[in-house]
């Protein structure tokens, strides 16, 4: 028992420290709005936030 609370104490540190590196990536701002987007700056092409790729993929939606 006491070993598997060792291996979560591990795991939550291995966690905390993956968030850190995380929050370290500079996002790209949106192509429409300029809001951050949740892609890396190092994507290729045009990138949008989620709000205009919602909307984008609204105006290109077959009304079938």
């Amino acid at each position: 028992m006491a070993e598997e609370a060792v291996a979560d104490v591990a795991d939550v540190a291995d966690m905390a420290e993956a968030r850190e590196t995380a929050v370290e990536v500079a996002y790209a701002d949106c192509v429409l709005c300029a809001k951050p987007t949740e892609y890396p700056e190092t994507v290729k092409g045009a990138t949008l936030c989620p709000v205009c790729e919602w909307q984008e993929a609204q105006r290109t939606a077959c009304s079938g």
